[in-house]
């Protein structure tokens, strides 16, 4: 597959936009996210050492979140709109932190498969990210944090170059330092996989959006689209080519863009409003996104017999 971008532009534009916006957010310093990172790849580090590095950030968030709350209902029982208005928006602003932080989290789970982040601030954040999340459960009522969350398992940022784990490879004997699996491997497989998506959503939207975003819409209208009994039908009995000009799946491809708009407001308005978006949405779901070999997997495993 021919590369029409560099590798270190994609992955720079798969992060840049969520990261300033995070950083721009006031809810935490890079002093704190390197103190968290900091335990993460030190192997001597202990349990304590992750809740007093985590725990401060946290605990000061929900407050925030907590405090927010008492002034919304201050507000509303004095009939204060602006004020009203303004705790709400601080009260949103938190939990759109949190959803950004998540949506963070799964952008990197998908092109770390495909880059090698070491040591970077990206990958930094990612594990600060990981580790306050879930500690932020906005609207329980409780004194403190949560600690129950906070388990410390080391995470070695030592650079081994490209070596991945080969899960169709049990001699761990075979594994060599320095060596990158070979392009026969099913790491190699999905990399190529993902930079086809990648290379094809972008060409359909414009800059605003990540890639990792754009790669997680498509998931998102596939997961959806595999929940189509018709679909299922279709797939089962039908050739490829067949299926690719079927109506139906025309009316689906539709059907989870309008399902997934909460979600993806930005990404599914551009698909709504463009006949060509759409085109090029079914192509990359029929193509590198395998959205017919999934629904023929799952036609197999009912019909064994089904027609190839």
């Amino acid at each position: 597959m021919a590369c029409t971008r560099s590798s270190r532009s994609i992955s720079r534009k798969g992060f840049g936009a969520n990261s300033v916006k995070l950083d721009g957010s006031g809810h935490y310093d890079d002093f704190e996210v390197e103190r968290v990172a900091a335990v993460e790849m030190n192997p001597r580090a202990k349990q304590g050492d992750l809740i007093a590095a985590i725990e401060p950030v946290a605990d000061r968030l929900l407050k925030r979140y907590k405090a927010g709350q008492e002034r919304l209902r201050s507000a509303r029982e004095r009939a204060d709109d602006v004020g009203a208005s303004d705790a709400q928006d601080e009260i949103n602003a938190l939990v759109l932190f949190k959803n950004d932080m998540a949506a963070y989290q799964r952008a990197y789970s998908f092109l770390s498969q495909i880059f090698d982040y070491g040591s970077s601030t990206i990958e930094k954040r990612f594990l600060f990210y990981k580790r306050l999340t879930p500690l932020l459960e906005f609207g329980r009522e409780r004194e403190g944090v949560d600690l129950s969350k906070v388990v410390l398992t080391h995470h070695n940022l030592k650079n081994e170059g490209q070596r991945r784990l080969d899960v169709s490879e049990r001699d761990e004997s075979k594994l060599t330092p320095m060596t990158e699996v070979g392009s026969g491997s099913v790491q190699e497989k999905e990399r190529a996989r993902l930079l086809e998506i990648i290379e094809r959503i972008n060409d359909l939207f414009g800059a605003d959006t990540t890639d990792g975003d754009q790669l997680s819409y498509v998931n998102t209208l596939r997961d959806k689209m595999l929940e189509s009994d018709a679909l299922f039908m279709q797939a089962a009995n039908n050739s490829a080519a067949q299926f690719a000009n079927s109506p139906t799946l025309k009316e689906e491809l539709m059907n989870a863009i309008i399902e997934a708009f909460e979600a993806h407001s930005s990404l599914s308005k551009q698909a709504l409003d463009s006949q060509k978006v759409r085109d090029g949405l079914k192509e990359v779901l029929l193509g590198p996104a395998q959205l017919y070999q999934y629904l023929r997997n799952r036609s197999n495993d009912h019909f064994p017999g089904a027609a190839t």
